[in-house]
């Protein structure tokens, strides 16, 4: 399950409703790329359901996850933050054992135990 906070929901809901996109076959894609210091980078994207997505609801939206990222992801909560360095999405991850300082990439206990063999 992938789930958002209550301000994770509302900015999904508003950037939705400002696209005019249908929120019964749109909503925000949370995928997982290579990438950065620490090995994986969050992708976050407006999108359709495509072919071998997984679907989560939550708060009335859809989490749209394609099938390599969803072990990497799983269990995350999207929320969305404004700061004085910049407002976004941010992923709480409990996969996650390790991110850079920047928090821009990281690092899950899968990964680990496969670099470890």
């Amino acid at each position: 399950m992938i789930s958002f906070t209550e301000n994770g929901a509302e900015k999904v809901q508003e950037f939705l409703s400002s696209q005019g996109a249908d929120v019964q076959t749109s909503g925000l894609r949370v995928g997982v790329r290579g990438g950065g210091c620490s090995g994986f980078q969050y992708s976050l994207a407006f999108d359709t359901e495509r072919d071998g997505d997984t679907v989560f609801e939550d708060h009335g939206l859809r989490i749209l996850v394609d099938s390599p990222s969803l072990p990497y992801v799983r269990g995350a909560v999207v929320d969305y933050v404004e700061s004085m360095q910049g407002a976004g999405f941010k992923v709480e991850n409990p996969n996650v054992i390790a991110a850079c300082g920047c928090g821009s990439s990281f690092r899950v206990a899968e990964e680990e135990e496969v670099s470890a063999v």
